[in-house]
C-alpha cells in the first residue's frame, strides 16, 4: 500500500522532509489589515512584515473545495491510501472542511484525524508516521500508528509576547497579562487541544529548564522536534546548554521554523520543543 500524507498549512515540516515523504500542505489565507495572501507568505516575508508594520495579522481556515483539489487525484484509487492531519478541532473547524470533502468526492481511501495540536508538532507527527510506513505500510498498522502518535504528542514553548495569543482569541486577557511582567517567561502547551498557560518563570535559563524537565520523559525511541518563530538564536542556545541533559547530540537535530498561519497566533520569539510521551 502507498500512501499521501495531507495537512493543512498550520502544520510546520521543515521543506527538505515535506519533499522526502511527499507531504502535501493546503493553504490558509494570512491577513495583514487589507492586504490578503490567499497562499500564505514565506517565513521571511511574514516576520519582515509583522517587524515592519506592527500589525497582528490574522487567518482564515482553508475551505473544504481546497482539501478537494488536492485529494480528487487519489480518489478509490486501490493502491493508494490518503491520510488527513488537521489542526486541533478546538483551535478551528478545519476538518469538518475534511469531512465535507471526503462526502464530496466519495471518497472510501482515506483516513482523517485532527491532531490535537498544531504548527511543528502537527508535523512531528507526519514525520514519524512517514518514516513508519517505510518499514510497514500495512494500512491497520499504520493507522494504529498515527492515532498512538496523537496520543504521545507534546508540545511546550515559550512565547515572546502574548498579545498575539490574547487577539487571536486563544488565550483570556487575564493570562495575557499575568504573562507581560519584565523577564516573565510565559509557557504554553497544548492540553485537550487548546493552548494553556502552563507556567510564568523568570529568565531565559529557568525557561530552557522548565522544556527540559518535560521532555526528560518521553519516549527515547523517538526523537525531540525543536521549533521557533524568527529566533534561531534560541534553540541554538538551548541545544549548545542542555543537548547532554536530554541525552541528544548538540547538533544534527530537527529545527523547524514556525510559518506564517501559526506565527500569526504566536508572533515572532516564540521557541520549544516537541517530544512524544
Amino acid at each position: 500500500m502507498k500512501y499521501k500524507l495531507i495537512a493543512d498549512a498550520s502544520c510546520d515540516i521543515p521543506q527538505n522532509l515535506a519533499e522526502k515523504y511527499d507531504i502535501s500542505l493546503v493553504p490558509i489565507e494570512v491577513r495583514f489589515g487589507e492586504e490578503i495572501y490567499p497562499q500564505g507568505l514565506t517565513n521571511q516575508e511574514f516576520y519582515k512584515k509583522i517587524n515592519e508594520t506592527g500589525l497582528i495579522p490574522k487567518t482564515s481556515m482553508p475551505n473544504q473545495f481546497l482539501f478537494e483539489e488536492i485529494m480528487t487525484p487519489f480518489v478509490n484509487k486501490p493502491d493508494v491510501h490518503v491520510i488527513v492531519l488537521t489542526i486541533s478541532s478546538e483551535m478551528t473547524a478545519t476538518i469538518h472542511q475534511v469531512e465535507g470533502a471526503v462526502q464530496a468526492l466519495k471518497m472510501q481511501n482515506v483516513t482523517y484525524r485532527q491532531s490535537t495540536v498544531t504548527t511543528w508538532a502537527q508535523g512531528a507527527i507526519l514525520i514519524e508516521l512517514a518514516k513508519f510506513i517505510e518499514k510497514d505500510s500495512e494500512l491497520s498498522h499504520v493507522i494504529k500508528k498515527l492515532d498512538e502518535l496523537i496520543s504521545k504528542v507534546k508540545l511546550v514553548a515559550v512565547i515572546g509576547d502574548l498579545k498575539y495569543l490574547k487577539a487571536s482569541g486563544r488565550l483570556s486577557a487575564a493570562s495575557a497579562v499575568m504573562g507581560s511582567m519584565l523577564n516573565v517567561k510565559p509557557i504554553i502547551t497544548l492540553a485537550g487541544g487548546k493552548v494553556t498557560n502552563e507556567a510564568k518563570v523568570m529568565g531565559e535559563a529557568k525557561a530552557f529548564m522548565y522544556m527540559v524537565a518535560k521532555a526528560r520523559n518521553r519516549d527515547k525511541t523517538l526523537p525531540i522536534y525543536f521549533g521557533h518563530s524568527d529566533c534561531p538564536e534560541m534553540i541554538d542556545k538551548l541545544l549548545a546548554k542542555y543537548a547532554s541533559m536530554l541525552d541528544i547530540s548538540p547538533t544534527g537535530q530537527v529545527v523547524c521554523d514556525i510559518g506564517c498561519v501559526v506565527g500569526s497566533h504566536v508572533g515572532p520569539k516564540c521557541y520549544g520543543l516537541v517530544y512524544f510521551e
